[in-house]
């Protein structure tokens, strides 16, 4: 048993969007930064380096970012090494549908988490790390063999995410609905026990609300130009003067990112959830919303604000947005968030459905949008049984909310009660990777 109060827990719930990590026992992560990562192929990678230090004043930063040669290519994680443009640099996303589908960036990011941000020896605390409900047996061995033959640590502990989310807001039994960057998932929590069959999960996440409005912006001949291809030059006081920087190396998508950035901003402040199914007829004299872009352009937003954050409710709302062609087969098997939680209620037991109606909690970045809370209500109270109580749930902090995941591992780690259930070194070695489904459910 690993037993020892006075080393804090390290908690790492690397998401779809960003990855947060920090201290048991705190109340908000300490790092959180994207969890994609610019690579830069060997050959073109050594003409990189030459340029930027003649261009980077403050070079001793760029070397201090966790930059590897892996096969020949340099990985910049971070949200400064992020923000820094190079020529031919790919962002990469380790994560496909909630799912890793590529260790080696994992792995980079972790690394960035303990040893630039959190500045900690992984090899002295123990590990809580978040997964999502679904993660198949492979992929838990597969972390549990980085942390244990990688990073060394002392113990470790691998906990659901609804399950994490619940214990965040004290409850044991609850629906929790986590709208993420990557996917939306509806995970029924008995008891601190995720039930699996009864978990229902779509491709409906911020990021793909961000690309709607990003598309839709376009549509209207309206230009999203990232930070690095334009300068702005003040010609009289409080009046400015932009002009176009061509760089011709930058990829597609590290442009995409930059773009993705600056609409996710938009979304975040002025987009909100209508009260009624939206229609083009009663929004399309809305009164408009302005935001200055990065560039000094004045953005009206009337109808788009409403008309993107319905996509979660109403996802044939897609076909109607110019650009999201790619996606028309995917959307009639995505049903809206109303229909979801329903259906993951009805895969459940009969004794624990009322429970589950009145204790739905909302977790998750994109679910701090203005009045989703509200508009989920509305919908259940009229769609479900009439004996069953809605109440849905959401901490009225957007913070704790986006980081309600990180929250629960905190509190869970720095339980005097949960010391004994890590999984430690000794354990692996004598047991191997696969004894990780016996101490983590």
């Amino acid at each position: 048993m690993y037993g020892g109060d006075e080393v804090s827990a390290i908690v790492v719930d690397l998401g779809s969007h960003t990855c947060k990590a920090g201290y048991a026992g705190e109340d908000a992560p300490k790092a959180v930064f994207p969890s994609v990562i610019g690579a830069v192929d060997g050959i073109e990678a050594m003409d990189v380096d030459a340029d930027s230090t003649k261009t980077n004043s403050n070079s001793e930063d760029s070397k201090t970012e966790s930059e590897k040669e892996k096969g020949k290519r340099k990985l910049y994680v971070g949200s400064q090494a992020m923000s820094y443009r190079r020529d031919h640099m790919e962002v990469l996303s380790p994560i496909k549908d909630g799912i890793v589908s590529d260790w080696d960036l994992v792995d980079n990011i972790w690394e960035h988490a303990f040893k630039s941000c959190l500045m900690i020896d992984p090899t002295e605390h123990p590990m809580l790390l978040a997964e999502p409900p679904l993660n198949t047996q492979q992929q838990r061995e597969k972390a549990a063999e980085l942390m244990f033959e990688k990073y060394k640590v002392p113990a470790l502990f691998m906990a659901k995410n609804p399950v994490l989310t619940s214990f965040a807001t004290g409850r044991a039994t609850s629906l929790v609905v986590d709208c993420g960057g990557g996917s939306t998932t509806i995970s029924p929590v008995h008891d601190g026990y995720v039930l699996q069959k009864a978990v229902v999960s779509s491709p409906l996440g911020g990021e793909f609300l961000t690309d709607c409005l990003l598309k839709s912006l376009e549509s209207k001949g309206i230009k999203i130009r990232p930070r690095y291809s334009f300068k702005r030059k003040e010609i009289r006081a409080g009046e400015f003067q932009v002009e176009d920087v061509d760089i011709p190396n930058t990829t597609e998508s590290y442009k995409l990112f930059c773009q993705r950035m600056i609409v996710g901003d938009i979304k975040d402040s002025i987009c909100r959830v209508p009260d009624t199914p939206y229609d083009d007829k009663s929004y399309s004299n809305i009164p408009t919303t302005s935001y200055e872009l990065p560039d000094g352009q004045m953005l009206e937003i009337g109808a788009d604000r409403f008309k993107v954050p319905d996509v979660m409710f109403n996802p044939s709302i897609v076909q109607t947005i110019p650009g999201m062609e790619k996606y028309a087969d995917m959307i009639p098997s995505v049903r809206g968030l109303p229909h979801m939680v329903m259906e993951s209620i009805n895969k459940c037991d009969v004794d624990i459905r009322r429970e589950l109606y009145s204790s739905i909690l909302l977790a998750g970045g994109t679910s701090s949008m203005q009045q989703l809370k509200e508009r989920l209500e509305k919908d259940l109270i009229e769609e479900s049984p009439h004996s069953a109580r809605v109440k849905v749930l959401a901490s009225g902090n957007t913070t704790e909310r986006r980081f309600s995941v990180w929250i629960g591992g905190s509190i869970l780690a720095s339980l005097g009660s949960f010391q004994q259930m890590w999984f430690s070194k000794s354990e692996y070695e004598e047991h191997g990777a696969s004894y990780i489904q016996r101490k983590c459910p």
